[in-house]
């Protein structure tokens, strides 16, 4: 028995509370102490791959498909991309943060200012207003031009997936578009096994691994880095206590524990990456839209 389910055990001996509540106040008395979690500059790699939302379990089992089978995990240091961001580029790791290159199709970027050697914001011109997301191919073709064209030593590469909207399956769950990202403009989670039967969610969710997956060997297909690891910066529960999605205070293992795998490059590989578009500066409405169609507002 984990530390926190024993835990969760005496609130709700000692309090008479559900086990969904002893949760809750479990994760705010525990928060306000430590907060568990591996910064992802405590490994060595080159190329840092991020899958957001991928929970460890549904890489085991598909990853295999794409040859990932030796899947670790650890524990994120956050709940949310938001404080994944904030809580990894910190300062006790400022030397190695102003050599690596951050390659995110992740909007929250735009709520921090790091000392990194490239930052790449693909949101800005990659948003699909018809999925009401980053598809994964522009972030794969801002990775290489970065890899190849930077001086950085190091890069981390954020993609969406397989975060909800589902890109092979758009017709599950409702979303906002780029000026509501973060404004829970989620359906999916909320709907879970009431209005979207669970076992649609699931498929849509394993799907959208296997479409980033895809990407990701492409990837590695085409970059010369030795050492690439691939992790995410939360999970998301699907039904435990009653918990669907990642809400930001619950210290739970299903929205903390994430796969990390070892890969290689495989590159320089003959994929021609589309240029990146010059782009006008983005407006705050279109901002808030996007965060809100990704769920966090």
């Amino acid at each position: 028995m984990s530390r926190i389910q024993s835990w969760i055990n005496a609130v709700e001996r000692a309090t008479g509370v559900t086990s969904l509540e002893a949760l809750w106040k479990v994760s705010e008395f525990a928060l306000k102490i430590y907060n568990p979690g591996m910064n992802v500059y405590e490994r060595d790699w080159d190329v840092l791959v991020i899958l957001d939302a991928c929970r460890p379990g549904m890489m085991r089992r598909i990853g295999p498909e794409y040859g990932f089978g030796d899947v670790e995990t650890v524990w994120s240091i956050a709940n949310m991309s938001n404080e994944w961001m904030e809580r990894t580029f910190v300062d006790e790791y400022a030397d190695e943060i102003a050599r690596t290159a951050y390659v995110s199709g992740n909007p929250f970027t735009r709520n921090h200012e790091w000392d990194v050697a490239t930052l790449e914001e693909v949101w800005t011109y990659g948003w699909d207003h018809e999925i009401k997301g980053v598809p994964a191919r522009p972030v794969t073709d801002a990775a290489l031009t970065t890899w190849r064209e930077s001086e950085a030593d190091r890069m981390i590469v954020h993609y969406m997936q397989p975060h909800f909207p589902s890109i092979p399956h758009p017709d599950v769950g409702e979303f906002g578009d780029l000026g509501d990202f973060g404004h829970g403009w989620n359906t999916v989670w909320g709907d879970a096994g009431e209005i979207i039967p669970e076992h649609v969610v699931r498929e849509a969710y394993d799907d959208n691994l296997r479409y980033v997956l895809a990407e990701v060997n492409l990837l590695l297909d085409n970059i010369d880095a030795e050492h690439v690891s691939i992790t995410a910066d939360h999970a998301n529960a699907m039904g435990e206590f009653g918990i669907w999605g990642h809400p930001r205070i619950v210290l739970h293992p299903s929205i903390r524990r994430v796969p990390w795998v070892e890969a290689t490059g495989r590159g320089p590989g003959d994929h021609d990456p589309e240029p990146v578009p010059e782009t006008d500066d983005i407006t705050d409405a279109e901002i808030e839209e996007r965060l809100e169609a990704l769920g966090y507002k």
